[in-house]
């Protein structure tokens, strides 16, 4: 009888042992019951295989390869724009800011905009109506015409375009998105659609409203009908979204960002070039009518193939090549909203920086800590096309001013003179930049702070005495006596150096005291005086040249004056201010 086997077990297993059994098996209880619960376990199993009424499954229900129709069903796997939707309204219920903040934000951006809208619009007609009429013959010597110039200039904007498209993606996820997003088994093209529009739309609310203010601008004798101007925008912003769009079409081919971004830096570098050998060729411009009406649904067609082919194509663009473009977009954003324009050119700097070198320069030169800090400033000028081009480009611009005989007066030159030579002056602070960023350099070699702003200042000083000679050329062009001009030029150059050192050793605006309130938003005290550090040496400090340029001659009263000025840039743009001490 096996069931009455298995109780007689049952009821043996579970029996207490007697007090005399116990008390000489005191040592061994904790084995033996161990040892008893396993048989237990396995008694039950048995009786309970015995006892129980067979309804389980037959073996065949859990052979593998018979089918489980369970396993058939379909697993819910959100879509990408599910995901996208789901982390969008986790962040928002974590957010402090309601409905009624987002409303007031969007007012504000849209009345900011507005307001700064109409100020170009009575800046370019200001512009415009003070500008001579176009002689009726050719005046002698290279000439450019205003017309000739506004074409040059939206073949700048579409190098701007591509230069910016280049560096920052123009497709890419940044920071928590990059992190959670990419590595989903969900579909990118719904994750991505987003970050894949956001600049296109962007750089045609740009475009629009650039070629509509070029449109503005140019000199006619009647005015210029509202339709023209209009269709002129749309033809503007359609075009420019259309050249990211291509952008993004070609990151996902497997174009190099750094290449695109060099494209753009080598079309803007060409235009003033353009622009001397068409003054010198005589390229003159009529009129640059506006474009008919049939090309704005062309260009539409266009952009919306673009964005098409774009859509289906976010797939294939790699991770790492999302990661890189999102990083760079998100430190250019934060360095903009926190009006750090250093971090601005890192982030575009390095954005389109070569990984990896095909030449290595030798530094047999470099014996001594001195020579090492200028080394290190000439490699990173060096190794940054993008300045160099722009070192270039804006050397041309004085004698582009000089070539254009409506514009060509004391005024706008002195306005060129200053805008073109303070980009230059950028340009060549990026190794002063850096070591402001990390100070590794500074800091292994046995030299002060002092001295090492003046080292600092050797490049830049090297590189814009070049420029003022070109510049001072080109004014000369138009005042005459070149001598003069050019030892004016050589004895300005330590104010351009000092102030690429000022500007690069600057502090950063203080976000965390008192905020006032600006039409541009809520800014802290003190950022004007932060962001005119640097253009306040130029201001001053060339005082002596700017009234030169106006009279039209150089005096040795201008020269001296020069002299001094320069000094007194030098010495206070390599002061060092020494912290006050806590405990003092």
């Amino acid at each position: 009888m096996p069931a009455r086997d298995a109780s007689t077990r049952d009821a043996s297993a579970f029996a207490e042992p007697a007090p005399n059994e116990a008390a000489e098996n005191g040592s061994t209880s904790d084995e033996s019951a161990l040892e008893g619960s396993t048989s237990d376990d396995a008694v039950l199993d048995d009786s309970a295989d015995e006892s129980a009424p067979d309804d389980s499954p037959d073996e065949s229900a859990w052979d593998e390869s018979a089918p489980d129709e369970s396993l058939d069903l379909p697993l819910p796997v959100p879509s990408g724009r599910e995901v996208r939707k789901f982390t969008t309204a986790t962040a928002r219920s974590r957010g402090d800011a309601g409905v009624g903040q987002l409303l007031g934000d969007v007012y504000y951006a849209i009345v900011t905009s507005a307001i700064g809208i109409a100020v170009a619009l009575g800046v370019v007609s200001a512009m415009r109506d003070a500008l001579p009429p176009a002689p009726a013959t050719p005046a002698q010597g290279p000439d450019l015409s205003i017309p000739s110039l506004a074409a040059l200039a939206v073949l700048g904007i579409i190098g701007v375009l591509l230069s910016l498209a280049g560096r920052l993606g123009p497709v890419g996820v940044g920071g928590a998105e990059a992190t959670w997003w990419l590595s989903l088994p969900v579909d990118r093209r719904g994750l991505l659609r987003p970050a894949a529009t956001r600049l296109p739309l962007l750089a045609g609310a740009v475009g629009a409203v650039l070629l509509a203010l070029l449109e503005l601008g140019q000199p006619t004798e009647v005015a210029r009908p509202v339709s023209a101007v209009l269709r002129v925008g749309a033809v503007g912003g359609l075009g420019a979204a259309a050249i990211v769009l291509l952008a993004g079409i070609g990151q996902s081919l497997g174009a190099v960002r750094r290449r695109i971004a060099t494209a753009g830096n080598l079309i803007l570098g060409l235009v003033p070039i353009l622009a001397l050998a068409g003054a010198f060729a005589g390229w003159r411009l009529a009129d640059v009518p506006p474009p008919p009406a049939y090309v704005i649904p062309i260009l539409a067609g266009l952009v919306l193939a673009a964005a098409a082919l774009l859509d289906r194509r976010l797939a294939r663009i790699p991770a790492r090549d999302l990661r890189d473009s999102g990083s760079v977009a998100s430190q250019a954003v934060g360095a903009v909203v926190s009006l750090d324009s250093r971090e601005l050119g890192r982030a575009l700097t390095d954005g389109a920086a070569a990984t990896r070198r095909r030449h290595t320069t030798r530094f047999g030169w470099v014996n001594s800590a001195q020579a090492a800090i200028v080394a290190a400033d000439l490699a990173v000028f060096r190794r940054s096309p993008r300045h160099v081009v722009q070192v270039i480009a804006a050397a041309c611009v004085p004698a582009v001013v000089v070539g254009v005989h409506q514009i060509a007066n004391a005024g706008v030159l002195v306005a060129a003179f200053i805008i073109s030579g303070y980009i230059a002056t950028v340009a060549t602070a990026e190794g002063a930049r850096r070591a402001e960023m990390s100070p590794i350099l500074d800091r292994l070699l046995p030299l002060s702070a002092k001295d090492v702003r003046k080292l600092r200042m050797i490049v830049p000083g090297a590189v814009m005495l070049l420029w003022s000679l070109a510049a001072f050329w080109s004014v000369a062009r138009l005042e005459g006596g070149l001598g003069g001009w050019l030892v004016l030029g050589v004895l300005s150059t330590p104010v351009w150096a000092g102030a690429a050192v000022r500007s690069a050793y600057r502090a950063s605006p203080d976000w965390s005291g008192p905020l006032v309130s600006t039409p541009a938003g809520a800014l802290p005290v003190g950022v004007g005086g932060v962001l005119a550090s640097g253009p306040d040496v130029v201001i001053l400090g060339l005082v002596p040249v700017l009234i030169a340029i106006v009279l039209g001659v150089t005096t040795t009263p201008v020269l001296i004056a020069q002299v001094a000025t320069s000094a007194i840039a030098f010495a206070v743009c390599s002061h060092i201010k020494t912290p006050k001490s806590l405990h003092a």
